[in-house]
């Protein structure tokens, strides 16, 4: 037997104050489909049929104005026709804030129930997006709250039960009683409810200690937390930035991004990048379709899967950047992948967390259409199963 030089007890007792903390150690990812974008849309113009009129009229700008659109790989664009036609958008936001507005009380009230049953409507027919929801009014003023809150009521009220897929996003917050004010009032709804936090205030990074905000925002979500969405003209407001300077591609939010990617990470919360008011019509078209396109690839890059849309002629540019993003990686990505399950000797050395993101980074393509899961399968060799599993996926 090996000598050893330290007395096991003095280890155990130097180790002893480890232990209480070995049963929070726990590493999570998050599990499931991520959709690649939210759509918002004012709640006045939310009916049975929007995701059909979405659709329906990105395939018409598709068809009318594809020489306006940046290039892409070859077979992107119609696999982009084919999305459009049977899956235009993966998540929708019935919007009750910013892009709703302030309306008399009655107006909203009737907003609230009528596209409650919308929602109801949806979800009987089977024809509901993957993920769907409402934002509501911010906490900000005390009118402000309560308007939110009232809507809320209605909407749930007038639901019922609530459909999986369901979430509500909880807008422009700016301290942690916030959010532990607004988990109480999910609770009085008796229901399992869950939400998303905007990250669109200098106070959601930076709180007035001077401490990091959002850790303190998920601990106050009792697991409820599903998302963190950035807001970027909020935000880059909120930092004195002139209105030129107000873009997703901005230094300052490159900061904002990271605080977010450091503090969910490990906790199982989703993120999401914002959106970009340069609007792809009229004589805008190329250039909001080339922006929009350059900001979804950068975000991509930089490690945010999912980001806002705010018209339907996004819906292409969204598409091709994420189907030209994960294809043109996929040769590549499958080999590493291949290699690594394999144990052979391809002039790189991947270690396990390499292994998790080429994996997800495959799940996420075949969640939005951008690869087939035969292409998947002959080009890594693997069964879907082995490459959820490495990527620590339980769906």
């Amino acid at each position: 037997m090996p000598r050893t030089s330290l007395p096991p007890e003095a280890v155990r007792a130097a180790t002893a104050r480890l232990s209480p903390m070995d049963d929070t150690a726990e590493y999570l990812s998050p599990v499931g489909r991520q959709p690649v974008h939210t759509c918002y849309v004012p709640a006045d113009r939310v009916d049975s049929g929007v995701v059909g009129l979405w659709g329906g009229q990105a395939l018409e700008a598709l068809s009318d104005y594809r020489d306006l659109l940046p290039p892409v790989p070859e077979g992107v664009l119609e696999r982009v026709r084919e999305k459009l036609d049977w899956e235009p958008i993966e998540d929708l936001r019935i919007d009750f804030e910013d892009g709703y507005g302030t309306r008399g009380d009655d107006v909203e009230d009737r907003d609230a129930e009528r596209t409650a049953r919308v929602v109801a409507e949806w979800v009987r027919e089977g024809v509901a997006p993957f993920s769907f929801g409402l934002r509501m009014k911010s906490f900000d003023t005390k009118a402000l709250r309560e308007r939110g809150i009232r809507t809320l009521d209605i909407f749930l009220t007038t639901l019922g039960e609530v459909p999986p897929g369901f979430v509500i996003t909880f807008p422009k917050v700016t301290s942690v009683e916030q959010v532990e004010v607004f988990g109480e009032i999910l609770d009085l709804f008796g229901r399992e409810l869950r939400f998303e936090i905007q990250v669109e205030t200098t106070r959601s990074i930076v709180d007035v200690t001077g401490r990091l905000a959002i850790p303190s925002f998920i601990a106050a979500g009792r697991g409820r937390v599903t998302g963190l969405h950035f807001g970027t003209y909020d935000y880059t407001a909120g930092c004195g930035l002139v209105a030129a300077q107000q873009h997703l591609a901005h230094g300052a939010c490159d900061f904002a991004r990271h605080v977010m990617q450091v503090c969910a990470a490990g906790t199982g919360v989703r993120l999401s990048d914002g959106s970009t008011n340069v609007l792809p019509v009229g004589e805008n078209r190329a250039h909001g379709w080339d922006t929009h396109y350059r900001l979804v690839r950068r975000s991509l890059e930089h490690g945010f899967f999912q980001g806002w849309d705010l018209h339907p002629a996004q819906l292409i540019t969204r598409y091709a950047a994420v189907y030209a993003f994960y294809r043109e990686g996929l040769v590549a990505d499958a080999r590493r992948l291949r290699a690594y399950v394999e144990k052979a000797d391809s002039g790189v050395l991947d270690e396990p967390a390499t292994a998790q993101a080429l994996s997800s980074s495959m799940l996420r393509a075949l969640d939005c259409g951008a690869v087939e899961v035969e292409e998947v399968r002959g080009l890594t060799g693997i069964s879907l199963s082995r490459i959820e599993q490495l990527a620590r996926r339980s769906d």
